[in-house]
């Protein structure tokens, strides 16, 4: 899967990562639920980094189409919200 993370670029991820991203899909749709500034920060952060560290960086030029858009780590809790479905950031 083809996951971009906004303003940084794509990674190429094992499907097999799916479970660990979803899990901390989760957890950032209760915190933002539940108004919880500090929360939602750290598991952004989390997920992003979960990106990074499993993903392969593709080169800047690569234009593919990305399976999940995530949003910048500078993203405000409102700005997440609006690229919310029903299932957080992450489909499933």
């Amino acid at each position: 899967m083809i996951v971009r993370i906004m303003g940084e670029g794509q990674w190429k991820l094992d499907d097999s990562h799916f479970a660990e991203l979803n899990k901390l899909d989760d957890e950032l749709l209760e915190e933002m639920e539940g108004g919880d500034e500090d929360g939602f920060r750290r598991t952004l952060g989390a997920l992003l980094d979960a990106v990074r560290r499993l993903g392969t960086p593709l080169p800047d030029d690569a234009l593919e189409p990305s399976e999940l858009i995530l949003p910048a780590p500078d993203a405000t809790l409102d700005e997440v919200r609006q690229m919310l479905s029903d299932d957080g950031l992450i489909p499933g």
